[in-house]
């Protein structure tokens, strides 16, 4: 049995192609991708989007029990969470809480690219290295 799932979404300058729209919403947002169904994730969400110049999340939106790190690898913007608006851009990495108020726009004239990872807030019993485990295997490109 294999012990990964391998996806392809595209370029990310194709983006677009993936259209995010629930049923019933109104909501219609193109170059957002949801992961966990696609790679059968089942402790966190993962989104990989693209915002044209002058888009963005068109609703100011919480969660209740997610929190989510946003890493930004292409473009500007702005972020707005709660009272407080700052610019974001290619490194770019915040993480909000649950319950904060959060939305954001491209503000340049380029495509704004971003991944989101959302999980459980207070989740995480291990963390980088304490989690992993050597393998006594000879790397095969080595």
């Amino acid at each position: 049995m294999k012990q990964y799932k391998k996806q392809d979404i595209g370029k990310l300058s194709d983006l677009n192609q993936h259209v995010f729209a629930p049923e019933g919403s109104g909501i219609r947002l193109e170059g957002k991708v949801f992961l966990k169904d696609l790679l059968g994730l089942t402790s966190i969400e993962v989104s990989v989007n693209k915002d044209e110049p002058g888009t963005g999340m068109p609703f100011v939106h919480r969660h209740k029990n997610n929190e989510e790190t946003y890493i930004f690898i292409g473009g500007e913007g702005e972020m707005m969470i709660d009272e407080e608006r700052f610019p974001v851009s290619e490194g770019s990495i915040i993480r909000v809480q649950p319950e904060a108020r959060r939305t954001w726009r491209n503000t340049g004239d380029q495509a704004l690219y971003y991944i989101v990872v959302q999980a459980p807030a207070n989740g995480l019993d291990t963390g980088s290295a304490s989690d992993g485990a050597l393998v006594k295997e000879k790397v095969p490109w080595s």
